[in-house]
């Protein structure tokens, strides 16, 4: 359990607070210049497919061991070592002379983003515990405002020709500056006395990574196949289709922004069923209707029913009775962050066989299918 001090609360929210942005924007400005990335090192498609496993593979390797980790030294050293090896891994992604060396350095920056990612929101669950209200949907808020921020200073360093290689490095020093500052406000957890250090998921963890791993799956589905849908399915503009994404994106900022309040008017599970039937009518939406402005609103009401869903599992994997927060958290989040890598390949072929209207649909479903599981929710410990 924590050691702070009542008035060590709003000092520990803020520096939390700063971590989920920098987790944010440091993941954001990566993925804004992979085409140039790709360019640099003359790189088809299919070979950055490859390069591009390096990630998930340091993420998923990391989930487990960062539980363990957190379990046996608290979270507070492990966010910080994660969170300064998250920012200093950046430039390595714009030094890597080839596929190969590009390969291993996304494979280390995935490492460090997936433990900075579970660190944080076992430091958030801490936090959480200590006040009488809902707060883990604000901190995932500033998650996506983050990406929001770093996209937007990724394209502008595209447009206005700075290299990939002085963009990281100019972001690496910020952000790991700001990380430093925060670090100090972290709480001080006490790590487990015993307890199990790693965990797979059962019984209400394996029902609380299901409905992660469904909007996970969700959320991937409408980060890759979006625009794929737009253009294809109802036969806009390229820049147009590129707008499903920023308002799907805006809906979850703005929903996130609100969610601690809704949450704590009407509660965990009855926000996870209204959240699951509110994605899956924004799926049905986009499916029913030939008119590109009325598909948008679908991609708006996707993004606000999965909102609240990982910080809402999170908030609840935390108090699971007899598992460590950290250990409970890794365990959840593997699934959670499987279900977003595998989702669009699995799509993807599920449309080459039929359609992306099918895949859709297929989503929708699963949408459902988190409604159906929000009971798991309510835990008390």
């Amino acid at each position: 359990m924590s050691t702070a001090a009542p008035n060590q609360l709003a000092p520990a929210r803020k520096a939390i607070y700063v971590t989920f942005f920098i987790c944010g924007l440091v993941l954001a400005a990566w993925v804004s210049r992979i085409p140039a990335i790709k360019q640099q090192l003359g790189l088809n498609a299919g070979e950055l497919g490859l390069v591009l496993m390096g990630g998930p593979i340091g993420l998923v390797l990391a989930m487990p061991l960062t539980g363990w980790l957190i379990a046996r030294w608290g979270s507070r050293p492990v966010l910080a070592w994660a969170a300064m090896s998250n920012c200093a891994a950046l430039p390595l992604l714009a030094l890597a002379p080839n596929g190969w060396a590009l390969g291993l350095a996304l494979f280390v920056f995935g490492f460090a983003n997936a433990a900075m990612d579970i660190a944080m929101n076992a430091q958030a669950v801490e936090v959480e515990k200590r006040y009488t209200r809902p707060i883990m949907s604000s901190f995932h808020a500033l998650f996506s405002l983050g990406g929001l921020v770093g996209a937007a200073l990724g394209g502008a360093a595209a447009a206005g020709g700075l290299a990939p290689l002085p963009f990281f490095a100019w972001t690496a020093l910020v952000t790991g500056l700001l990380m430093l500052a925060a670090t100090r406000y972290l709480l001080e957890v006490r790590p487990a006395a015993s307890g199990p250090r790693f965990v797979w998921p059962r019984g209400v963890l394996l029902g609380l990574g299901l409905i992660v791993f469904c909007t996970g799956l969700g959320e991937g589905a409408v980060a890759d196949w979006s625009a794929v849908f737009m253009k294809h399915e109802m036969g806009t503009s390229e820049a147009v289709a590129a707008l499903a994404f920023s308002a799907f994106s805006v809906a979850m900022v703005v929903g996130r922004l609100s969610g601690d309040a809704l949450i704590h008017r009407f509660g965990p599970v009855a926000m996870a069923r209204a959240g699951g039937l509110l994605a899956a009518s924004g799926f049905i939406t986009t499916l029913v209707t030939n008119r590109p402005e009325v598909a948008m609103l679908g991609f708006v009401l996707i993004g606000l029913g999965y909102c609240t869903l990982f910080p809402l599992v999170f908030s609840a994997a935390g108090r699971v009775p007899g598992v460590q927060p950290g250990v409970a958290l890794a365990s959840v989040a593997t699934l959670g962050y499987l279900g977003f890598l595998s989702g669009p390949p699995l799509i993807g072929l599920v449309a080459q066989v039929t359609s992306l209207r099918v895949s859709f649909m297929a989503v929708a479903g699963l949408a459902v299918l988190i409604s159906l599981l929000a009971g798991l929710l309510q835990v008390k410990k």
